[in-house]
């Protein structure tokens, strides 16, 4: 992990009725929609250059840490940058070698919210063994160790299911396959990857929700953890990679196309009052 010298904590508290876990697609209550808006990275730069690093780290190192992942993360302007029309670009690639390369950003030590709406406007890649993700890892990783730490999967995909993300929870006693999860199917079943979606969490103490463009999908609450401790009432830090390969997506295979990019158009944290 890089380690930054400031921190910037963003504490937004709300209060919520616990409530039992779901599936049910709603529309996200009226109150919900009157958020104020905290923190946001909208990528505004010249085509070609850096992300803003008062806002992301790059985490470089190759296999994914456990997951037996192809690419090598790096901080190389070919995996991740800006297109100079608003939107931050991660770009994973097959080199001369053979091998994999893409990019894995993270906030940590620069904007670690607590509670809010934590969302992102993304175009996501497409293919087979293609992994890519919108997610949060708890402030006190690694010093306390994963799943401890806790982690809030706001968006998942493998390119094998092209219409449908994945949002978890992962923490002690439901981590790795057996998380707090669900799904969201496209409502026309159509891929992800063909355009824009916003994929976002509202995070209040002992509950999560998640939606995809404003329509709730799932809750979980400290009620649901099996006896478990919660472990979400706490500063996050948000990451972006794309992955390829790995034990849950599978591998590239002759239907994939490289290079593939996931595009971000911006990255916002509001309270939730």
């Amino acid at each position: 992990m890089h380690r930054a010298l400031f921190m910037a904590v963003i504490t937004a508290a709300a209060l919520l009725s616990p409530a039992t876990a779901t599936a049910t697609t709603t529309a996200a209550p009226e109150s919900d929609m009157r958020a104020t808006l905290v923190w946001s990275d909208e990528f505004d730069g010249p085509a070609g250059s850096a992300p803003n690093p008062a806002n992301w780290n790059h985490e470089t190192g190759a296999h994914g840490w456990g997951n037996n992942e192809l690419q090598n993360y790096t901080s190389s302007r070919a995996n991740s940058a800006l297109d100079g029309n608003g939107h931050l670009v991660i770009t994973a690639r097959r080199e001369a070698d053979g091998g994999y390369t893409s990019a894995r950003m993270t906030t940590q030590n620069k904007v670690q919210p607590q509670y809010g709406r934590v969302e992102a406007r993304i175009q996501i890649p497409r293919g087979q063994g293609i992994w890519p993700a919108f997610w949060m890892l708890g402030s006190n990783f690694p010093n306390t160790p994963w799943p401890d730490s806790g982690e809030i999967d706001i968006m998942e995909n493998i390119g094998r299911e092209p219409h449908l993300v994945h949002g978890s929870l992962h923490g002690p006693g439901y981590f790795g396959g057996n998380p707090l999860t669900g799904s969201y199917m496209h409502p026309q079943a159509w891929s992800f990857a063909d355009t824009f979606h916003t994929f976002a969490v509202d995070w209040r103490p002992g509950s999560i929700t998640w939606s995809v463009n404003g329509i709730a999908y799932q809750t979980y609450t400290a009620a649901d953890t099996r006896g478990n401790p919660w472990v979400f009432d706490q500063p996050f830090f948000m990451i972006l990679n794309v992955a390829v390969g790995g034990d849950w997506p599978g591998y590239p295979d002759g239907t994939t196309q490289l290079p593939q990019e996931m595009r971000v158009d911006y990255v916002r944290v509001y309270s939730l009052d």
